[in-house]
C-alpha cells in the first residue's frame, strides 16, 4: 500500500480509503474492514447521514473492539442539505464523534455547500473546531473549485486554516447525471487545471464509476441509476480502450479505471465502496499498475493514439 500526506495531519493515509457507507451490521462489516486493514489501508469514510446514522455506529463499535484509532485516519462529513450551515454541521460534528466513540476526526468535510452563505461562514466554525482538537484537517465535498478558491483566499487573509481537500466525483468515466441531488463532479478540464496547479488533495467518490467498468453495456439496461448517471457515446469510448489496456496489463477494465484516477498530475486518494473482500481484493490490484501521462490523456479521450 502506497500512502500520501495530507496538510495539518500528522499520519500518513492510504492511497485507497474504504467507504462505509453501505455497511450496517457488525459481523460482516468487520470481516471488510479487518481484511482492508491487513492489505495496508488505514483511511475510512464516515458521514453523518450514511444509514441514518448506523454505518457511524457500526464503524465506532468495530474501531473500538480492535483498539485501531490511533491508527486509522477517520474521514466525517456533516452538513448535508437542507442543514448545511454552521449550527447544524457542530451539532452534527458532536453526534458524529459519539458514534464513532472517539473524540476526534481526522479529516472533515462539508457533505454539500450552500450558496446562500458566504464561505466565510464555514471557514470560521471550521477553524473552531480545528483548534478545540476535534478535526485536524478539513474541506468540502460537492464544493466547486470555484468555492473552495474562495474559502482559502478567505483563510489566508484572516491567517486560518483553509481547505486541506475536496471530495467531487472523479474517474475515467464521466458523469452525465449526478447520483444524487447536489453532487457534482471535478473530472472537467477546468476543475483538473485547478486541481493541478494548486496540488489540493482530491477524495473521489464513485472513482470507479458505481460499476460502469464491470457492468455497462449498451444492451445492459436493467440498472436504472448506472444507464442515466454513466451511459454515453464518449464513455462507452472509454470503456472500450479501457478493455484494451486491461489486456496488455493482464488485469480488469476496472482496475484501469481506478489507476486512471491514481495516476493523476495531482493527488488523488479514491474513495472506494467494497461490499466484500473479493471486491477490495481488486480494487488493490489497481495500485500495482502505472498508467504513463500519454496512457491517462488516451484513456480519456484527449489523444487519438498514445
Amino acid at each position: 500500500m502506497n500512502h500520501a500526506n495530507i496538510p495539518h495531519l500528522e499520519k500518513p493515509v492510504s492511497r485507497l480509503v474504504m467507504g462505509v457507507d453501505n455497511q450496517t451490521e457488525l459481523e460482516p462489516a468487520g470481516v471488510v474492514f479487518d481484511d482492508f486493514v491487513a492489505r495496508g489501508g488505514n483511511c475510512f469514510d464516515t458521514a453523518f447521514v450514511y444509514g441514518a446514522g448506523v454505518c457511524e455506529t457500526v464503524f465506532g463499535r468495530w474501531l473500538t473492539a480492535r483498539g485501531l484509532r490511533e491508527s486509522v485516519v477517520i474521514i466525517g462529513k456533516g452538513g448535508h442539505t437542507p442543514y448545511c450551515n454552521p449550527d447544524d454541521i457542530s451539532k452534527q460534528l458532536l453526534t458524529s464523534l459519539e458514534r464513532l466513540q472517539t473524540d476526534y476526526v481526522d479529516i472533515y468535510m462539508m457533505h454539500r455547500d450552500n450558496l446562500e452563505l458566504p464561505v466565510s461562514a464555514f471557514v470560521d466554525v471550521l477553524n473552531v473546531h480545528a483548534r478545540a482538537g476535534r478535526i485536524k484537517t478539513f474541506g468540502g465535498s460537492n464544493w466547486s473549485v470555484e468555492r473552495v478558491q474562495e474559502a482559502n483566499d478567505y483563510a489566508k487573509s484572516k491567517g486560518l486554516q483553509g481547505f486541506s481537500v475536496v471530495s467531487n466525483n472523479f474517474s475515467l468515466a464521466r458523469m452525465v447525471d449526478p447520483p444524487w441531488a447536489g453532487c457534482i463532479s471535478a473530472s472537467d478540464a477546468d476543475s483538473r487545471a485547478w486541481l493541478t496547479q494548486n496540488q489540493i488533495t482530491l477524495l473521489p467518490w464513485s472513482s470507479q464509476a458505481r460499476g460502469f467498468f464491470v457492468r455497462g453495456n449498451p444492451d445492459f439496461l436493467e440498472d436504472e441509476e448506472l444507464v442515466r448517471c454513466w451511459y454515453s457515446s464518449d464513455n462507452f469510448q472509454r470503456l472500450e480502450r479501457a478493455k484494451e489496456l486491461a489486456h496488455e496489463n493482464d488485469c480488469d477494465p476496472i482496475q484501469i479505471a481506478l489507476a486512471y484516477v491514481l495516476w493523476q498530475p495531482f493527488p488523488t486518494i479514491p474513495l472506494i465502496g467494497p461490499r466484500n473482500i473479493t471486491e477490495t481484493a481488486s480494487s488493490f490490484k489497481a495500485l500495482e499498475l502505472e498508467l504513463t501521462p500519454l496512457e491517462v490523456k488516451w484513456l480519456n479521450l484527449e489523444l487519438e493514439t498514445r
